[in-house]
């Protein structure tokens, strides 16, 4: 049987992002996709490693390190050394990134009406629990791939 699921995602994210970056500058907000998903979870937790907002952004470490880079230039970022552990750099929130928080989440609800336009609320926590075990499933696939990685 021939399935789409997949091919269907990676359509969804490249349309999403297009529509979510097209929101953000509409609503006076000039950061990128990724620069979103590391402030989001900035947010939530202010002052993490690059390890930290890897894991929970699904982003490489070297494509999180680039990406702060970028906004530590910009003033939405700051990066000091961990005291406790000389050999981490800690990333913070700046006032600018704080002060962003109110709108991006604005632009959040937008897209989450766009995307779940003519679904009902039972259809859109049904389609969420699907998506949610197929992430558990590749997350649980590549913790694999990494612990025989380092025993090798």
């Amino acid at each position: 049987m021939e399935t789409k699921g997949g091919f269907y995602i990676t359509q969804i994210k490249q349309l999403q992002g297009r529509i979510f970056e097209r929101l953000l500058i509409e609503n006076g907000i000039e950061i990128s996709g990724g620069q979103g998903r590391i402030l989001f979870i900035l947010w939530k937790r202010d002052c993490l490693t690059v390890s930290e907002i890897s894991r929970e952004t699904s982003l490489a470490k070297n494509t999180v390190s680039i990406i702060v880079d970028g906004m530590v230039k910009k003033n939405i970022l700051t990066r000091e050394i961990n005291p406790v552990n000389r050999r981490q750099t800690i990333i913070s929130l700046t006032e600018y990134a704080k002060s962003l928080r109110e709108k991006y989440e604005m632009v959040s609800q937008q897209m989450n009406a766009l995307f779940y336009e003519g679904f009902t609320p039972d259809e859109q926590q049904e389609f969420e629990g699907y998506l949610a075990r197929i992430l558990k499933t590749l997350t649980e696939i590549e913790n694999k791939e990494k612990k025989c990685k380092k025993t090798q």
